[in-house]
């Protein structure tokens, strides 16, 4: 029998598997530090976290509630700040980038910074953080959102961190690393990645209950849609349990 869950224990456990055992993952505090900690508790026991400024490579016992949280140097190796974090991804040392957004489009830019005009825009969002540096240096981006018109989008209103810029070679091009670029995007209705040859976003699986046709009416260009999708499993049993009753058992995040 498939447990009962809600869209942020799907997003959160799809995330969490793409995570590999060994490797490291620069998150903040939320859905991907959730996701770190799952991956950590199930399918990569060797994760390695480290935060923009917080604990390095820590075994989180609990949610932390912000990336100072003691709580992020639990069993850790050291402590770390910004400068820290930031040249260890420049010096193509992390893995995986964990990152949200305001929008992104199909070549997984990413806007955090303003809607609209940068001098009269319609909306003003907190910007980059280390997101720009994390996005350019590490060699996976993951981002985690909801998927909707508004926020999948033809272009960017302003590029905070780079994806695939404006195609194929545009990376190398502008001086970031080779091999780079976005890897995954966690939504509440699929998991998409990127096409090998154009680098336009593409759909790999959608969530139960979820049909292509709904994945396509909430996104705002033509996204890529390969002849055989699959299905993203559930959130199993031991997932759902971990996950409540020692990742979140407050469900700051997971929601009730």
């Amino acid at each position: 029998m498939i447990p009962e869950y809600n869209t942020m224990e799907m997003m959160i456990c799809a995330a969490a598997r793409n995570l590999e055992d060994g490797k490291t993952v620069a998150v903040g505090t939320g859905a991907p530090c959730a996701a770190a900690m799952l991956a950590q508790k199930t399918v990569s026991p060797n994760l390695v976290i480290l935060f923009e400024a917080g604990g390095l490579a820590p075994t989180l016992p609990r949610m932390p509630i912000s990336v100072g949280d003691s709580r992020t140097f639990f069993r850790g190796l050291a402590a770390s700040g910004m400068i820290e974090t930031m040249t260890t991804a420049a010096r193509g040392m992390v893995d995986y980038a964990f990152l949200g957004g305001a929008q992104i489009d199909k070549y997984g830019n990413i806007n955090s910074t303003v809607v609209g005009d940068y001098y009269k825009p319609k909306v003003r969002f907190p910007g980059s953080g280390g997101a720009n540096d994390l996005g350019s240096f590490c060699w996976r981006t993951i981002i985690m959102t909801p998927h909707a018109k508004s926020r999948f989008v033809e272009k960017v209103s302003f590029n905070t961190t780079p994806g695939y810029l404006t195609g194929p070679g545009a990376r190398e091009e502008a001086g970031l690393p080779p091999g780079s670029g976005p890897y995954k995007i966690i939504t509440d209705l699929a998991v998409l990645g990127f096409d090998e040859q154009s680098k336009i976003m593409m759909i790999e699986s959608v969530h139960p209950g979820v049909e292509v046709d709904k994945v396509r009416e909430n996104t705002g260009f033509d996204i890529i849609v390969p002849d055989f999708i699959k299905k993203t499993p559930p959130p199993s049993d031991t997932e759902l349990k971990i996950l409540r009753g020692e990742v979140d058992p407050l469900r700051l995040i997971i929601g009730r």
